[in-house]
């Protein structure tokens, strides 16, 4: 794969995908280009092993050549699907899980990336006042341990499914309000989560009122990152099961009245949609075409 030329930045939908780092992290700004995106999403390491070779100084430097030749910025990282802070502490996964994921903030940080999305985690039987106590404790940590470095985590909204935790705003702001360095902490929206977990933003006033519950409880600062993906599953049915865009429960417009908010327009939102056979990415192309055309962008 062949790096395209250097593009200049223009005023564009800030939109995206989550981009494979098979055969190298470097690879993935130029997947990205190829199918259309402004900023995109990645591993750091493989999601589904704990331990990864550390990343080479010739691979950073190519990631980074990669990111300023296409254009493509920010990019941000999802931690590994493996990981769990809401731990019981005294649970082997619980050290397991603190130990990868301050490996993959410094990995963020080595590659230059602005913030690692994660999900909060799972309370595992032990109740959600014990969880969020558990997750509370690990990001303080995880920061102070990582202090002076400008990665920020970015707490993911939850569908709710089983015992994961951070499907109420609630409970996002109770996280935050526990760690010392705030600054350092946001939120990922993600449509297909809230819609799952209750929030009905199929229409423009309940598009409206969840927003609004949001800045309320946890403030719209803090909202830096969406994930853009339909629902396979209906309102309230905590489902975390993602869908193309506008062929799931949402429909069209709750993406039409997002990508068209003046107030995100500065926050990356990317696709976390289904991918075509054997991680094909038509299915990206689709999507992003929809979203540009849902948001007034032409391309």
């Amino acid at each position: 794969m062949s790096a395209p030329k250097v593009v200049s930045r223009v005023e564009r939908l800030l939109i995206g995908a989550h981009m494979s780092i098979s055969g190298g992290v470097e690879l993935a700004p130029l997947r990205g280009r190829e199918v259309g995106c402004a900023c995109i999403q990645i591993f750091t390491k493989s999601n589904m092993q704990w331990a990864a070779r550390p990343l080479a100084e010739k691979e950073i430097a190519a990631f980074k050549l990669n990111c300023a030749r296409t254009g493509i910025a920010p990019v941000v990282a999802h931690n590994s699907y493996l990981i769990n802070l809401g731990a019981p502490e005294a649970a082997p996964l619980a050290k397991k899980s603190f130990d990868s994921f301050l490996m993959e903030l410094e990995r963020c940080r080595a590659l230059g990336l602005p913030a690692i999305i994660a999900h909060p985690g799972s309370h595992t039987g032990a109740g959600e006042i014990a969880g969020l106590r558990r997750i509370r404790s690990a990001v303080d940590e995880l920061l102070e341990r990582t202090s002076g470095s400008p990665v920020r985590i970015l707490l993911e909204t939850t569908a709710g499914q089983g015992s994961n935790l951070g499907y109420r705003f609630e409970q996002l702001a109770e996280i935050i309000e526990g760690v010392r360095q705030k600054s350092r902490v946001g939120v990922c929206l993600d449509t297909c989560h809230v819609f799952a977990a209750g929030y009905d933003i199929r229409t423009e006033d309940g598009y409206r009122r969840t927003l609004e519950e949001f800045d309320k409880i946890i403030g719209l600062k803090k909202l830096q990152a969406f994930h853009l993906n339909d629902s396979k599953g209906e309102l309230g049915s905590k489902l975390d099961r993602h869908e193309q865009i506008g062929r799931g429960r949402l429909g069209q417009e709750p993406f039409r009245l997002l990508l068209r908010d003046r107030r995100f327009a500065a926050i990356p939102k990317v696709l976390e949609t289904p991918k075509g056979k054997r991680g094909k990415t038509e299915w990206d192309v689709i999507n992003l075409r929809l979203l540009r055309r849902l948001g007034g962008d032409k391309e």
